[in-house]
């Protein structure tokens, strides 16, 4: 998840949208839905401006660690070896290209995604 998320970093929401829509890994569809997701929560929060979808820019992405499911592979002799199905929060930050500086237009979003293979 973090190669896709390093491609779309500090990007404009279209271009970045734009990219996503091409590159091949599953996990691409999460990341879109999240950047979206963050554009219209940017969006409701501050219903009496007027804020243009196609200058907001990504200005924080990330992916942390979230908590692992444990599981159990059965083999030969009665005996088990472990498998971590691994997780991960991912944070987006949208604001617009001046306010990136200032904070004060920014929203956060996280979603706990299951990460695949990549």
């Amino acid at each position: 998840m973090r190669t896709v998320v390093n491609v779309v970093r500090g990007k404009r929401v279209p271009e970045a949208l734009d990219i996503l829509n091409f590159l091949p890994q599953k996990v691409t569809r999460i990341v879109k839905l999240t950047v979206l997701s963050a554009v219209h929560n940017l969006i409701d929060s501050n219903r009496d401006e007027r804020i243009d979808e196609e200058n907001l820019v990504i200005s924080e992405i990330r992916v942390d660690g979230g908590p692992a499911f444990k599981r159990f592979r059965p083999v030969s002799r009665g005996r088990a070896h472990p498998i971590l199905k691994r997780t991960c929060h991912l944070t987006v930050v949208v604001s617009e290209p001046n306010a990136v500086e200032d904070s004060s237009e920014t929203v956060e979003v996280e979603v706990a995604a299951e990460e695949g293979t990549e």
